[in-house]
């Protein structure tokens, strides 16, 4: 099958943006990175720029058991995550993990 636009007649078609499965990689690749966030120590979080909003729902997430409502706020972690900005945040992340990997070496 080929799938060259001009060939096919789709020239005169607009680009409608993201396919739905690249969408829901980046939703999951959020979610992800919204629970390494619940998994960092208080005084770590507070190292990071985060926006109130998702610090206040990290917290809630930490105190959450039930495996139903935990998996309901790390998808809200995930929405929120939208409207943050990555790379300081990833940068801020990366970091703390080679401060704690350093630190982890030096205690051998």
């Amino acid at each position: 099958m080929n799938q060259n636009p001009e060939e096919n007649g789709w020239e005169d078609e607009e680009y409608l943006g993201p396919s739905k499965s690249s969408r829901k990689r980046e939703a999951h690749s959020l979610q992800k990175l919204g629970e390494r966030l619940t998994e960092l120590r208080p005084d770590e979080l507070d190292q990071l720029p985060l926006p109130e909003r998702l610090r206040e729902a990290i917290d809630e997430a930490k105190k959450l058991k039930q495996r139903g409502a935990l998996h309901r706020q790390r998808q809200y972690i995930g929405k929120l995550m939208r409207d943050v900005e990555l790379e300081p945040l990833e940068a801020a992340m990366a970091s703390l993990t080679d401060r704690h990997n350093a630190h982890a070496r030096l205690r051998k």
